[in-house]
């Protein structure tokens, strides 16, 4: 008798399921789906990442948690899912951008970074004796627009003007595609950011455990003060009164 069902195709990553799936690529979304939540923004002049760390633990020190990792002076990259597998994406990328310097004396497309990343999530989904990577990435940058991309372990990626990934994404991306518009200001995507941040919180935010970080046409890589960021949380909190109390 040979097995019947899900367990008699998700041994190998080589194996079609007889509906065309393969279960090993599905069963690294569902590792993606239980990270941690992170967000990205494109707004005017710019894009933003944005994290809450989520610290489950007092003994733990924010700094030592990386979530958001600077890959070159116009290039942020915001993971969810196994961390240790996002951590060589982000070696591989960080490699590729000191690459584009060196030969051809310029910063690497945005567009062309992901394809490279993306192409080496789609290797591992195709040779036996591996398994896909269990992590998706938030790809941020500016060439001659601000630039935001969604990739998926399968390899796949999807260009965005706001997305999310991680646990809490479903409820994320619908607050988007309600309050999201076009030429938004700086000020008005850290504050979608951190409503959208709040939205999917067990707990209430913490300015010392969000990290949050722009990147724009003039003013490369630079990471969000902890002062802005509760300057910011200051004036949501103020202006939800404002609506309780009228």
């Amino acid at each position: 008798m040979y097995p019947t069902g899900p367990a008699a195709y998700d041994r190998a990553i080589t194996v079609f399921s007889p509906d065309g799936r393969l279960f090993q690529v599905e069963y690294a979304r569902e590792a993606v789906k239980r990270g941690t939540t992170a967000c990205g923004i494109a707004y005017e002049n710019g894009v933003l990442l944005a994290v809450d760390k989520s610290i489950t633990s007092s003994l733990i020190i924010p700094q030592s948690i990386e979530k958001i990792f600077k890959i070159d002076e116009h290039i942020g990259i915001a993971t969810s899912g196994l961390v240790a597998d996002a951590r060589r994406l982000i070696e591989e990328a960080r490699i590729m951008a000191q690459r584009s310097r060196v030969a051809y004396n310029e910063p690497i497309s945005v567009v062309n970074l992901t394809r490279e990343i993306c192409d080496i999530k789609q290797l591992y989904t195709q040779y036996g004796g591996a398994r896909p990577f269990g992590a998706a990435l938030l790809i941020a940058g500016v060439n001659d627009k601000p630039y935001l991309f969604e990739t998926d372990p399968s390899g796949a990626f999807t260009q965005y003007l706001a997305t999310s990934i991680g646990v809490g994404k479903s409820d994320v991306d619908k607050l988007f595609e309600r309050e999201y518009r076009k030429g938004m200001s700086r000020y008005e995507a850290i504050a979608l950011a951190l409503k959208a941040l709040n939205l999917i919180s067990e707990k209430k935010l913490s300015r010392e455990f969000i990290e949050i970080i722009t990147i724009e046409l003039g003013d490369r890589y630079r990471e969000v003060s902890k002062k802005e960021i509760g300057d910011v949380m200051q004036s949501l909190k103020n202006e939800l009164n404002k609506r309780e109390g009228s």
